[in-house]
């Protein structure tokens, strides 16, 4: 390949930084991928993108370069000096879970339309897709990828358009039994979630054994066509997503599994392990549709471990110093959330691809980001989060936004506005929430993204409140496009 050539494979690399995408044929899909998009609107953004931190990239090196011992001495001193505060700050006493349906959207299309469990299937449209199953996984095909290069990866996918009503009614389910374990957990999407066990396991140390037994649904578990006295040595509940994967709730043989009435149930235990996989037991028996989950001592780690075993498991971390540090070193930094595409690459260009390099590194670092970065690269390399999870009250914003093909008609972006602006007063309702700045997220046919907020000198919290101010800020954004149309493919408020 010539210069250009890998430059450009580099461009459309395949980010497989997904459960499910382990193992894939690497260049093989680079090619597919860098044929396919070459000349779309979304190669061309990617291109521009890719300059703007080619750049940076660049005006960094030149900063490194200029560097002098004595500066770079006199950083790691001052990095060592924070390290040894944050140490005193860290807090091993919190027991936090962080829960992740798997591949939720593909997961509850398939559980409603059963004939797609064995075909690679994708929700979204030839745009843009918002999640896939694991068999499309297989090929390359991931969400945040556009649905026509999918289909050159993946000719027999099938993609599903989205139905987020339906995905907010399931995401209800769930958060309900959320709540019984932490009344006051924290979602970040329909999909995820963080809870604070600490209380629970502490209440659920004096449980007597009913309140830790729950059983199978029949109407899941098929037990009306058996007799009393048989009970199947295993059953998978839902395998909706994939065959390989056991359910997390394996029927018990044998007379502790089978209740008076001939009724299956299961027994779980007083560990944080057996109430997160009570919980996660649960979740599947009322929605068929199976959870990862982490537990660890802090958010940032929980988020990491609960990737660790998708689909359908969960990781523990325990809460030592040792074990923390232990973990966080062979981590490399793309898994850690806040730490993204663009600052890989930079942090790559420095021979930095792990946590543990982090380490070795801050110094420099401190001297090349700014200080809200390498004050949280720091935090990683420690392995250190957030013991506190927000609650409601405290949460500083909440949004909701949709993918989609083409959309340049005044009247249906008003209209899909509005159904935004519906969806987020529904959620701010059930929280009892009010906030002050309204803000609006698009990105147009080129893949450009502009964001517009204004901030009112009052709380607003009910559609008609939201939707005015919304309405004037697309009303601008359509006006400065005059007279050619406003055309985008991301709404989002």
């Amino acid at each position: 390949l010539d210069h250009t050539a890998k430059k450009n494979k580099r461009l459309m690399a395949l980010n497989d930084n997904k459960a499910g995408m382990e193992g894939l044929d690497r260049d093989k899909i680079n090619k597919i991928i860098m044929e396919s998009s070459k000349g779309s609107r979304f190669y061309e953004n990617e291109l521009k993108r890719e300059q703007q931190v080619n750049q940076r990239i660049e005006k960094m090196m030149l900063q490194k370069a200029q560097i002098t011992e004595q500066q770079l001495k006199k950083a790691q001193a001052e990095v060592e000096r924070m390290a040894t505060e944050l140490e005193r700050s860290r807090d091993l006493s919190r027991v936090i879970v962080h829960v992740d349906m798997d591949a939720f959207y593909a997961a509850v299309e398939i559980r409603d339309c059963p004939e797609l469990k064995d075909k690679p299937m994708a929700v979204g449209s030839m745009s843009m897709l918002s999640t896939s199953n694991y068999h499309a996984r297989k090929y390359g095909v991931r969400a945040a990828m556009p649905g026509f290069i999918a289909k050159k990866l993946c000719p027999n996918l099938v993609i599903v358009p989205t139905n987020f009503a339906k995905y907010r009614a399931v995401s209800g389910e769930v958060r309900e039994i959320f709540a019984e374990y932490d009344p006051h957990f924290q979602s970040v999407s329909l999909d995820e979630a963080y809870l604070d066990f600490t209380d629970h396991l502490e209440q659920r140390q004096s449980w007597p054994e009913s309140l830790r037994t729950h059983r199978f649904h029949a109407s899941n578990f098929g037990l009306k066509s058996l007799p009393q006295e048989a009970v199947p040595e295993e059953k998978d509940l839902s395998p909706v997503l994939f065959d390989d994967s056991p359910s997390s709730s394996p029927c018990l043989s044998g007379p502790e599994g089978v209740g008076a009435a001939g009724g299956a149930f299961e027994v779980f235990g007083t560990s944080v392990e057996e109430a997160v996989r009570e919980m996660r037991f649960r979740i599947e028996q009322k929605t068929m549709l199976t959870a990862s989950a982490g537990i660890a001592p802090n958010m940032m780690l929980a988020k990491v471990c609960s990737d660790k075993n998708k689909p359908n498991g969960q990781y523990r971390l325990p809460s030592t110093r040792e074990a923390v540090m232990d973990f966080v070193q062979n981590l490399p930094v793309r898994k850690v959330s806040g730490i993204g595409k663009v600052s890989e690459k930079m942090l790559n260009a420095l021979g930095i691809s792990s946590c543990s390099h982090l380490g070795q590194q801050m110094g420099l670092l401190s001297l090349l980001f700014s200080e809200t970065a390498w004050h949280h690269l720091l935090q990683v390399s420690l392995g250190l989060g957030s013991t506190f999870i927000p609650r409601h009250e405290e949460r500083k914003s909440m949004s909701t936004e949709r993918t989609f093909k083409e959309l340049s008609k005044v009247e249906e972006q008003l209209s899909l506005c509005r159904e935004l602006c519906e969806d987020v007063a529904e959620d701010m309702k059930e929280e009892g929430l009010k906030g002050k700045t309204v803000t609006l997220k698009l990105k147009n046919v080129s893949f450009e993204v502009k964001t517009r907020a204004l901030t009112l000198p009052y709380a607003v919290a009910t559609v008609d409140e939201i939707f005015a101010v919304a309405k004037d800020l697309l009303k601008t954004e359509i006006d400065n496009e005059s007279p050619q149309p406003l055309r985008l493919r991301l709404m989002g408020n």
